[in-house]
């Protein structure tokens, strides 16, 4: 059964038909907008899909979310960061719809599991490393939502030697060194002149120090904060997934050096660490599948 399947991020916004095999059909993808968000938010949906046909709802949101109100607070959405009630607009524009929502790296990690690179896998990690650094669990088979809904949310694990002052209120997270715009604004401090993640991963790619640097640093520090979370949940693979995770073998060997250096206990051995298979749009997988 088709479900109409939502993925609410800081930079843009993406809605799509999504059957039971995972495949969404023709995904339409806004740029998430600094004020009327609501607005369109409302307007995307429309233009996917009809709301008097639609019977299920699958949304994926930035966190922190609220499962049991129904209101997300994404703190890289300045608008909603102090709440929104997500679910109850969307009751009201989808009358007839069953709605059910999670935060975007608990979607995530449900669509590798369901449809992607962690097929068959029951205990999995999932990171989205893009404008921000979302996590989702799936152990035993099953999403794990934990008390409110943001269980996973591995971007505000705090890793050594990181100062930095967080958006979420906090020193330290691994948001703060390894998310796409993190390591753009270490790497303008030091003189890089470019702009943006896909131009830093470029840069690496082609030499430039300082971009080979800050790539390094982010990757260490996702390692260090991989290594403490899968020692805390024991999963056997960690899918990693979001725009910046696609800068390539100047983060990403970074990542699996630091993690082999940290996470050293035996029955961590044989971890897997593997890139996403579904892109972008395993997160609308991941939605849809919430209303399965």
């Amino acid at each position: 059964m088709t479900a109409l399947a939502l993925d609410i991020g800081g930079t843009k916004m993406t809605a799509a038909l999504v059957g039971d095999d995972g495949r969404p059909e023709n995904p339409v993808t806004v740029p998430t907008p600094e004020s009327d968000v609501w607005n369109a938010c409302a307007e995307l949906l429309r233009n996917t899909a009809e709301p008097a046909a639609v019977t299920r709802i699958g949304v994926a949101c930035s966190g922190p979310v609220d499962l049991e109100t129904g209101s997300v607070a994404p703190i890289n959405i300045d608008e909603w960061k102090n709440g929104f009630g997500l679910r109850d607009h969307l009751a009201e524009l989808f009358p007839e719809a069953d709605i059910r929502l999670a935060m975007d790296g608990s979607a995530a990690a449900l669509g590798e599991h369901r449809f992607g690179a962690a097929v068959g896998v029951p205990d999995v990690l999932s990171l989205v490393v893009s404008t921000g650094i979302g996590g989702g669990l799936v152990l035993g088979g099953q999403i794990v939502a934990g008390a409110s809904g943001n269980a996973g949310h591995i971007g505000h694990i705090v890793v050594p030697g990181s100062t930095t002052p967080c958006a979420c209120g906090g020193i330290g997270c691994v948001e703060t060194v390894s998310s796409g715009p993190s390591a753009v604004r270490w790497a303008r401090e030091l003189g890089w002149t470019g702009s943006t993640g896909t131009e830093l991963a470029a840069d690496a790619a082609a030499g430039e120090p300082v971009a080979i640097t800050s790539l390094q640093r982010a990757g260490v520090a996702l390692g260090q904060a991989i290594a403490s979370a899968v020692a805390l949940v024991d999963v056997r693979m960690v899918v990693i997934g979001g725009g910046f995770a696609q800068a390539g073998p100047p983060l990403w060997n970074p990542i699996q050096e630091s993690i082999a250096l940290h996470a050293r206990l035996k029955f961590l051995d044989g971890l897997q660490v593997v890139p996403a298979a579904l892109g972008g749009l395993g997160t609308l997988a991941g939605a849809a599948a919430l209303t399965a």
